[in-house]
């Protein structure tokens, strides 16, 4: 590796000449990568209800709804309203009640069911239907348009409307999380560092690598919204750590080699490619653990994120020796003493009441636990955005007005009688919290003609294969009435025709909550298993694994149960990925200091004490550094954006790194302390070495239990 090292220096130049023309390519990729702002898309494609959509749009043309409440508007405006919201493109149709009966008939003399759906009061409700699926870019296009069409007393409700609304906020706020990360992160980097320059160049190098991992994008296609606004964070944060222990290791060989910065350079190279290569693994591992989530979101993240780590290491050993070479002079004329004074006492302190750590721990491991598997999370996507937007406002409106808060479709096949249906469908209005039941019989009567039916009806409701039902509901999606209603009326539907169906946003909702449940449980045994396996081969020992998985699991825990007693609920996004990212990314916290520990062990022969002393004091200022560039990162993106998905996500993140960082700090020495006999036992490097029978033959641990 220091051959590489060597021609990596030897031709800086050229390296910096390829990063910047690599950068064309890589931007291009970047602003061609589509974006998905609907999480509902990453749903498993051989579920019922995503099957339905794709009948929807294959039978009937129809890909998405949107339900158009109007207010103080006469019948005569209304039905233009409908013909001028029929002309936009990507709307397929709209269903108003004109299309079953003429706008002369008096309200009191319309079928109960159709006035319910269409008329209350002074409201007037129409639904309108778009020719592709709910986040397609003619779709939201399409709810642009309506909205620019409309008056102010004219609401936009649906999916669609909220996946717009998304749309929109993400785009206003993306840009502006970057900044935010990086401004955060450099305050911490000049308080921690001994140079001004040094940070800036870190951030540049970690700019550069972020846009070569989201320009590699385009291969996949798309890119869920989320994975856009948390990739630049994420990587600037689990990333920095290895930026900094790449001039720590310059700066430490050119006190071997002075006058010789390039050989220097060299060295630092194969060093950190050696020590980042190993620790960056655990992050890899952790976000490639998303990618066997069944909901594939999981997949979108953990392969970008994965890339993005495997980049940044590659830039840190290329790009970033490159330019602190070229920049050395004036990082060497901006150096200024530490402003973080020695920690040395602080160690001894920590390491001599280890005991007083044990106590905390032991303390706080029930309620942590408890708190962990007890909070409570939401599904319903709208409930992440904020009040006073269109989508927000329209749904207000249709339960004000129309005391509704969602429609469901039942897809049935031809073959059932007119007797059966209406069977069917009088169960289905039994069935706590339907509101009607409408359908072809609804709109037009059971004994009409199919030759008397409405072309435009038949053509939304009915194809030569299948039928469509709407039902309305008083529930809103992704509650336990809702998901209880959407298992009574699929039992009822089934029970007259197996292939029947339940669709729509609240039956999605459904599936993704029994999906997700079951995410959730494997992607945190595979994370947990995965990096165990990984620490076990890079220690060769069985304890020690245990050890640091169980320290960061318990910050896990900790961090995870705030939400329990904040009576806070989160995101089921946050739930699934934040446990595998925070044991992934703050792992190495305990590796950094178990490493040194191990060493001062077995090669430099110390005592128990004094190794774990030693190891604590050269690793808690790297662990503060990293803890708190990762909190940086990721607290000021939880405290601007408006997107609940995005900010539960990083308000998670940087209480986990700050608790991580404290849990390595101080309970760590102590799991070591305790756990050093056991660790000898079962380490084969320290059974190679004898070490507890040295300590025997020098008498240290006599000396050590007086001390204690």
């Amino acid at each position: 590796m220091i051959r590489i090292g060597k021609w990596i220096t030897k031709h800086k130049n050229i390296i910096l000449i390829l990063t910047v023309l690599l950068l064309i390519p890589a931007a291009f990729g970047y602003v061609s990568t589509r974006v998905n702002y609907d999480v509902l898309s990453y749903l498993p494609e051989s579920l019922e209800t995503v099957k339905g959509q794709d009948i929807m749009v294959d039978e009937f043309g129809m890909g998405a709804f949107s339900m158009i409440i109007v207010e103080d508007m006469d019948m005569k405006d209304a039905v233009k309203l409908e013909n001028k919201l029929e002309k936009i493109d990507h709307v397929k149709d709209v269903l108003f009640y004109d299309d079953a009966l003429d706008i002369s008939v008096p309200t009191e003399m319309i079928p109960e069911d159709l006035r319910k759906a269409f008329f209350n009061g002074d409201a007037k409700m129409m639904i309108a239907f778009f020719d592709s699926t709910t986040s397609t870019d003619e779709t939201m296009g399409a709810i642009e348009k309506i909205r620019s069409t409309v008056s102010s007393n004219v609401y936009a409700s649906g999916m669609s409307g909220v996946v717009t609304d998304i749309k929109n906020l993400a785009l206003e706020e993306m840009p502006v999380y970057v900044v935010v990360a990086s401004v955060l992160s450099l305050i911490v980097l000049l308080i921690t560092m001994e140079s001004v320059v040094s940070p800036l160049i870190f951030l540049a190098t970690i700019g550069i690598s972020i846009v070569f991992n989201l320009g590699s994008n385009l291969f996949l296609g798309e890119i869920s919204y989320i994975t856009q606004a948390l990739a630049a964070v994420l990587q600037l944060a689990v990333t920095m750590d290895y930026s900094i222990f790449l001039l720590e290791s310059y700066e430490a060989n050119k006190l071997r080699y002075p006058g010789d910065n390039k050989r220097a350079m060299a060295h630092a190279i194969a060093n950190t490619f050696k020590s980042v290569s190993s620790s960056s693994v655990t992050t890899i591992a952790g976000f490639i653990a998303l990618c066997f989530m069944t909901f594939k979101l999981g997949t979108n993240i953990g392969v970008v994120m994965s890339k993005g780590v495997v980049i940044g290491v590659v830039a840190c050993v290329t790009i970033l020796p490159a330019m602190i070479l070229t920049f050395d002079k004036a990082i060497e004329k901006t150096s200024h003493k530490a402003l973080i004074p020695s920690l040395d006492n602080v160690s001894h302190f920590i390491v001599k009441h280890h005991w007083a750590a044990l106590i905390v721990f032991a303390i706080l491991l029930a309620p942590a636990a408890y708190g962990n598997s007890n909070y409570e999370i939401y599904y319903n996507l709208d409930t992440s955005l904020p009040k006073d937007i269109p989508s927000a406002k329209a749904n207000e409106q249709l339960k004000e007005n129309f005391d509704m808060s969602s429609i469901h479709m039942i897809l049935l096949q031809d073959g059932l009688t007119a007797k059966e249906k209406n069977e069917m469908l009088s169960k289905v209005k039994k069935v706590d919290g339907v509101k009607w039941v409408l359908g072809l019989d609804s709109i037009v009567g059971p004994n009409l003609p199919d030759s008397l039916i409405p072309d435009k009806i038949k053509t939304m409701l009915k194809t030569d294969n299948y039928e469509l039902q709407f039902v309305c509901s008083d529930y809103a999606s992704a509650t336990d009435e809702s998901n209880a209603q959407i298992h009574s009326i699929d039992k009822i539907v089934k029970s007259y025709q197996k292939k029947g169906m339940v669709i729509g946003e609240a039956p999605l909702m459904k599936d993704l909550s029994d999906v997700t449940n079951v995410d959730l449980e494997n992607v945190n045994i595979i994370s947990i298993a995965a990096i165990f396996i990984i620490i076990l081969i890079t220690f060769k020992s069985i304890s020690i694994p245990i050890i640091l998985v169980s320290v960061i699991e318990f910050a896990i825990a900790c961090n995870m149960a705030v939400p329990y007693y904040t009576h806070t609920s989160l995101p089921f996004v946050a739930s699934i990925v934040i446990g595998t990212i925070q044991l992934g990314a703050t792992v190495d916290y305990a590796i950094l200091m178990t490493n040194r520990y191990h060493k001062e062990r077995t090669i430099r022969k110390r005592s128990k004490k004094d190794a774990i002393i030693v190891a604590h004091q050269t690793s808690i200022k790297s662990i503060l550094t990293s803890g708190l560039c990762f909190f940086a990162a990721t607290f000021g993106v939880s405290i601007y954006s408006r997107i609940d998905m995005i900010g539960a996500i990083c308000t998670l993140l940087a209480r986990g790194a700050v608790i991580s960082m404290v849990v390595v700090i101080c309970i760590l020495p102590a799991m070591l302390w305790i756990f050093d006999g056991v660790i000898i036992r079962s380490s084969w490097d320290m059974i190679k070495e004898k070490v507890h029978e040295r300590d025997k033959e020098h008498g240290n641990v006599a000396i050590e239990e007086q001390n204690a």
